[in-house]
């Protein structure tokens, strides 16, 4: 798992270590669950947690061949009643020049996920990104391994 992965939240409780997958099943399993069959058969956290990152993985920087997420640019994904999302995100540098379209491109991509509310997505800069963020898949695709 990567440092922001860690600092975001992601497989808190978890040793360090534990490989990316194993630590968001983590995360997932270790949230509340937001609804129940019997509350309205809304999604729960772990339900939404995984199709939600399948849609971030979509979206890629125009600048860069490798999805937001495997990048590192994903710095936090809160899951709500009724399936309302709150994502703090972060880009590679502050005058990127895709820095107006980003975070649309990113709440259009997980609005498409089937039980998911309204979509709050939210720049942030601390901590600024860096490479070490990246996924070991990403830097393998970017030549970094």
């Amino acid at each position: 798992m990567n440092r922001l992965a860690r600092f975001a939240g992601f497989g808190a409780g978890h040793e360090e270590g534990v490989d990316r997958d194993e630590s968001e099943a983590g995360a997932a399993s270790a949230a509340t669950p937001e609804a129940d069959g019997a509350s309205g058969g809304a999604p729960t956290d772990e339900a939404l947690r995984e199709p939600i990152i399948a849609a971030l993985r979509k979206v890629h920087d125009p600048e860069i061949p490798v999805n937001i997420y495997d990048l590192g640019l994903i710095y936090k994904i809160d899951i709500a009643d009724g399936g309302n999302i709150a994502i703090d995100m972060t880009l590679t540098a502050p005058a990127c020049p895709v820095a107006g379209m980003m975070p649309v491109m990113v709440k259009d991509a997980v609005k498409t996920v089937e039980g998911v509310g309204e979509v709050e997505v939210e720049l942030v800069w601390d901590p600024p990104w860096s490479p070490d963020t990246m996924s070991d898949e990403a830097k393998l695709q970017l030549g970094m391994l």
